[in-house]
């Protein structure tokens, strides 16, 4: 077994409404005792943007130029805001949208003074304090501070989030460790596994993975935490086609419920909760500290990266290309993006001559339109370092997203085709579209034993359309651009009637949302809800047993 220290990564928890003057629900005594049980530790949520406002939070103060500078430099840089509280990879959830109040730069260009001096910089969504995590005992205080003064929790892990759920966040400074020989705690079989504490990401993870001559299945990000949204939601990689969704690949939790508990979830403790755990969401049913995933051997994978320069006439012929082969790359284990007129795949499955003869109708295509194509042999870190970091999503500006899953059978078929390509041809009438082939096409999954829906299991797309927000839209103008992602994901819902969205990366205002992400588990999920979190001091916006939308945390919401 081998284990090392990391860098101290911070596990955020966030006292939503701690302003102790307009939200009476604790009193300075009891904030003053909480300070005091975690040796002094209460920190204030500072707005990553406000060293560049001369008003904050009603307050004239001075503008730190060297750190303004800082701030605008690395406005789109996944490593800085990961390290910040105060900063999310979407920066429209550090604000309240439906009240304007905000503290953004704009992301088109981080140094225009229009965003400091047309506007003020107010706290926003961001919990104005905040515990970092550093045991588990922090997080039992946190729980049983919520509990008896009625103060919301929200839970803030690397700011990946979509929807806004992570209101105030935290990362723990643990470890992550390889074992060749992982037994389940209870259990009798063993497994190849790492353990990955809560604020660990991927790139950490490929890293060490890739020193110890292991491939451990996760996201297409850098900062991206391994022990909470991602794999609670579902999980989708690139090599989910071969090897499955993160929720397939975890053996175990360790978490802290709501009732103080440190508790281990996997299949033989606490097996009801280590299912909703799969599948259910993060921010649910608590707070995960470390997870257990199993890994493989060293994999060798055929990389193809293919380009072309897009023009008005073009990209419609290039997604029928797209469309008509996908399901054929699918059953060759590619998995990967197709994101505009570029398509990064990779698979494990095939030699490299092979994977030349599987992406010819692409290749060709491409190199008709004067664009690229490289067909590679490489290892994943090697992927991941020449691939991910110049692809991954980006940050800093305001995205919105609608996804919608697939169905195999949509591909089978000629009039299946037909209606995929009249949904892509609405959706290019706004942006590019983006198509992630992560699915679990040819993972041998044991049903039941997740609890995402089950649409992932008979799908070959993830596809998503998207807009972006800015910093100087009005309020009527977000609702206009919510209003138009929830149309457009329309499309993809009434071509896949009985399919799925993911958790992750629905539409925010995603109608039947219990159905689209969890379909028949959701009554059981509820019953999980109810037995871990009965007085639910977890609650996030369309999560499992959520309070709706009227609830007051909510309120800025547009």
């Amino acid at each position: 077994m081998y284990r090392i220290q990391l860098p101290k990564v911070i596990l955020w928890i966030g006292l939503s409404g701690f302003w102790p003057s307009a939200f009476p629900l604790a009193t300075p005594d009891d904030w003053q005792s909480l300070n005091e049980t975690i040796g002094g530790r209460l920190q204030a949520g500072v707005l990553v943007s406000q060293p560049c406002f001369l008003v904050v939070n009603g307050q004239h103060v001075s503008v730190n130029q060297t750190a303004c500078a800082e701030v605008q430099q690395n406005y789109h840089s996944p490593l800085f805001r990961v390290s910040n509280y105060g900063a999310w990879m979407q920066p429209q959830w550090e604000t309240c949208q439906r009240t304007g109040e905000q503290c953004l730069l704009d992301s088109t260009t981080p140094t225009d003074p229009l965003a400091w001096t047309a506007y003020d910089c107010s706290q926003g969504s961001i919990s104005p304090y905040y515990i970092e995590v550093q045991n588990v005992s922090d997080v039992q205080v946190a729980f049983r501070f919520t509990s008896t003064t009625g103060v919301p929790l929200s839970i803030k892990n690397t700011g990946h989030d979509y929807k806004g759920r992570a209101g105030a966040k935290g990362s723990l400074a643990l470890w992550i460790s390889y074992n060749a020989t992982f037994t389940p705690e209870g259990c009798t079989t063993s497994y190849n596994a790492m353990t990955l504490g809560a604020g660990v990401g991927w790139q950490d993870a490929y890293q060490f993975a890739d020193k110890h001559n292991v491939t451990i299945v996760c996201g297409y990000h850098q900062t991206v935490g391994s022990s909470g949204g991602w794999v609670m939601g579902g999980g989708h990689s690139i090599l989910s086609p071969n090897y499955g969704l993160g929720i397939d690949r975890v053996l175990q939790f360790k978490i802290v419920t709501p009732d103080g508990i440190y508790r281990t979830a996997n299949d033989r403790e606490n097996p009801d909760l280590f299912w909703a755990l799969r599948g259910g969401g993060g921010g649910t049913f608590g707070i995960v500290m470390e997870t257990t995933h199993r890994v493989e051997p060293a994999v060798t994978l055929q990389v193809a990266d293919i380009t072309f320069n897009a023009t008005s006439t073009n990209m419609l012929s290039w997604l029928e290309v797209v469309t008509n082969h996908s399901l054929e790359w699918g059953r060759d284990g590619w998995g990967g993006h197709i994101a505009g007129p570029s398509l990064i795949h990779v698979t494990p499955k095939l030699s490299l001559s092979e994977a030349l003869e599987s992406m010819a109708p692409a290749i060709e295509y491409a190199l008709s339109q004067n664009g690229t194509a490289v067909i590679e042999t490489l290892t994943w870190w090697r992927f991941f370092q020449k691939y991910v970091t110049g692809a991954q999503a980006a940050v800093g500006t305001g995205n919105i997203l609608g996804t919608r899953l697939m169905p195999i059978s949509l591909f089978e078929t000629t009039e299946g085709r037909a209606q995929i390509m009249n949904v892509l041809s609405i959706i290019l009438d706004y942006a590019n579209q983006y198509i992630v082939a992560g699915t679990p096409l040819l993972y041998d999954y044991k049903n039941g034993s997740t609890s995402a829906t089950p649409a992932w299991r008979n799908s070959l797309w993830l596809m998503s359309f998207h807009m972006v927000i800015n910093f100087n839209d009005t309020l009527a103008v977000k609702q206009q651009k919510y209003r138009l992602v929830t149309n457009v994901t329309q499309h993809m819902r009434d071509i896949s009637p009985g399919s799925g969205a993911y958790f992750n990366e629905g539409d925010v205002y995603e109608p039947n949302h219990e159905t689209s992400y969890w379909g028949p588990n959701y009554p059981q999920l509820v019953q999980v809800k109810e037995k871990y979190d009965p007085e639910h001091l977890l609650d996030c916006w369309q999560c499992v047993g959520w309070r709706g939308a009227d609830d007051s945390r909510y309120s800025c919401y547009v």
